[in-house]
């Protein structure tokens, strides 16, 4: 599954998602100057309390190619590893660190195998919403645990289960019928068969219970430490509720 949404990925980055769009220039520009927000969810900006003060800081952007958060980061003085799964989002992050002359590196791999890192190596994580493409979390939440300094804080963001009652036709439609069973994942359009499935070029999404995110991460040691919730822009189900969560987790 590894590979099979790597290459999805690779060529989301091609069709130019949301996603997989650099930061402007101007916005690396003003995150020098210490004006700069990021996203761990669509909308909503991370509290500056959450991140403090990132200048010097050695922080681990998880999962999150693009060229988004990491140069904006980077750009505010931080010391930034970019670490996803799709080479093509890596080479954006690339691109903008090289057009805006930053200090910021990329290590391709899965966000649940973090053995390119040391013990408590980062003081901050940046974990934007991206944990339903593995099919589950406990090693993501022990993995960031043990990258992380003490004292240090993971800041994740995820999509609600509630999402995946739904198909995405009927959606479309304007029709919410729950027509799905959780814990869901999207092969089972499919009845499970990959090759029918790769011909919809979607990567393969997993949702998973709140248990496994915010309980998991508790259970990996993390002490949550803050919270909310985020929609989607022009989006069905978000008239309804809310569709994201972000949370900060601190070990301590």
């Amino acid at each position: 599954m590894v590979n099979y949404n790597r290459k999805a990925w690779d060529k989301y980055v091609d069709e130019k998602i949301t996603w997989s769009i650099p930061v402007s220039h101007e916005i690396v520009e003003e995150a020098k100057k210490g004006n700069w927000n990021i996203i761990l969810t669509p909308i909503k900006s991370v509290p500056k309390e959450w991140t403090g003060n990132v200048k010097g800081k050695r922080i681990l952007c998880l999962a999150s190619g693009g060229g988004q958060q990491g140069p904006i980061l980077a750009a505010a003085g931080a010391v930034v590893t970019v670490f996803d799964n799709s080479p093509n989002q890596l080479k954006q992050d690339e691109l903008v660190a090289k057009r805006d002359k930053l200090n910021l590196k990329t290590v391709l791999g899965d966000m649940r195998d973090l053995s390119a890192f040391e013990n408590e190596y980062f003081d901050l994580i940046i974990h934007p919403v991206s944990n339903c493409f593995v099919p589950e979390l406990e090693s993501v939440w022990k993995e960031s645990y043990r990258v992380l300094k003490h004292g240090g804080s993971l800041l994740s963001g995820f999509s609600k289960p509630e999402m995946y009652l739904f198909t995405d036709e009927d959606i479309e439609m304007g029709n919410l019928i729950v027509k799905n069973k959780l814990p869901y994942c999207t092969l089972e359009e499919t009845n499970g068969d990959m090759k029918s499935y790769s011909k919809t070029g979607r990567a393969v999404e997993y949702s998973h219970t709140l248990e496994n995110q915010i309980g998991g991460q508790i259970k990996a040691g993390f002490i949550i430490a803050g919270f909310y919730e985020d929609v989607f822009e022009n989006d069905l189900l978000s008239k309804y509720f809310p569709t994201f969560i972000a949370t900060k987790a601190k070990k301590l």
